[in-house]
């Protein structure tokens, strides 16, 4: 596995190419489902053949490990975050945030189970230098750390919106899409907090949340 360093804030991180973004919606879907039927749904044989279990659960490992990096990226922030008005309210926001990613990250472990397959485990730290060096956040102040946050939300609600047909299992699919709104949802409060700084944007500044509409969402450092 290899490293990359990015300069600007001195963060050196390993870099994970064997896991792409797609399959992060599902993270959340799983935690829909699993409040609104139970887990134990998710693994009827006579629903699901061995190979569309198989999909399923790589698909949720591939998710888990974007919820263990979630929860990663608000802890190690948080340790960046100034003790001032700003900063404090950059941190109780995420905690709330993180608070979601968790849920999250419980319900895909034990959906990844019940289907037969081994949840993947955290890691001790995760690659966030692409968002660095496209401008898209930084840790090296308060506003820039919330600007990362909003990238990494904004993905995680474009995945939940273009890759939730990959699963096989029917009633992931259709908890999808409440939960993609809750990681839109993270993404309008984070902009909410930069209109309440006197930063002049839109709360919503786009009628959808997709790749196309990606750069409305996002700020730049």
């Amino acid at each position: 596995m290899r490293h990359n360093s990015d300069s600007s804030s001195g963060l050196t991180l390993p870099c994970r190419k064997s896991l792409s973004r797609r399959g992060v919606l599902v993270g959340g879907a799983v935690a829909g489902l699993s409040s609104a039927i139970g887990l134990s749904a998710l693994a009827r044989p006579s629903r699901a053949s061995t190979a569309d279990q198989a999909n399923d659960a790589k698909i949720l490992n591939n998710a888990l490990y974007y919820e263990h990096q979630a929860i990663w990226a608000y802890q190690f922030a948080a340790t960046k975050l100034s003790d001032t008005e700003v900063g404090r309210a950059v941190l109780a926001l995420a905690q709330r945030n993180m608070a979601d990613h968790m849920a999250h990250r419980d319900a895909l472990a034990e959906a990844v189970r019940s289907l037969g397959a081994t949840p993947v485990m955290a890691e001790d730290s995760y690659d966030l230098s692409a968002y660095i060096q496209r401008g898209e956040g930084n840790l090296d102040s308060d506003v820039n750390i919330a600007k990362l946050a909003l990238a990494l939300e904004t993905d995680a609600a474009i995945a939940y919106t273009s890759e939730v047909a990959s699963l096989k299992t029917p009633a992931l699919i259709s908890a999808g899409a409440s939960i993609g709104s809750t990681e839109s949802a993270h993404a309008t409060a984070i902009r909410a907090a930069f209109i309440s700084l006197g930063v002049g944007i839109d709360y919503v500044p786009a009628s959808f949340v997709s790749a196309d509409t990606r750069t409305d969402w996002v700020l730049k450092v």
